[in-house]
């Protein structure tokens, strides 16, 4: 019942995140134009150039203040980490011996 309930939960979560992409994608587009604008802000030397960098700076900003659906996306991203992560908690592994002869057999196992 737990691998349904994980099964579910991580297609919601991949459809959301689908849902949510291109919003996605405007807001790290968004982020880079900010970050280089600030790069430039920063390293300019008249005046003109800063107000003109600093002007590009906001409306980057407001446009990645404006890609709130964004933030669904990664949350969506976040649980489908989640899914995964329990996804591969779940599956029984063998515990692994201490005695050294043991691990030789498996291992001798394994090449034939």
């Amino acid at each position: 019942m737990k691998k349904f309930g994980l099964f579910v939960l991580g297609i919601i979560a991949v459809f959301v995140f689908l849902a949510h992409i291109g919003s996605l994608i405007a807001l790290m587009v968004s982020l880079a134009i900010l970050y280089f604008a600030f790069r430039k802000f920063t390293r300019a030397n008249s005046a003109g150039s800063k107000i003109f960098w600093a002007l590009i700076g906001m409306i980057a900003l407001f446009f990645s203040i404006g890609n709130v659906p964004a933030i669904i996306g990664i949350v969506a991203l976040a649980a489908i980490y989640f899914v995964y992560k329990s996804w591969k908690k779940n599956k029984i592994n063998e515990p692994e011996p201490d005695d050294p002869f043991d691990n030789f057999e498996k291992q001798w196992k394994e090449m034939m």
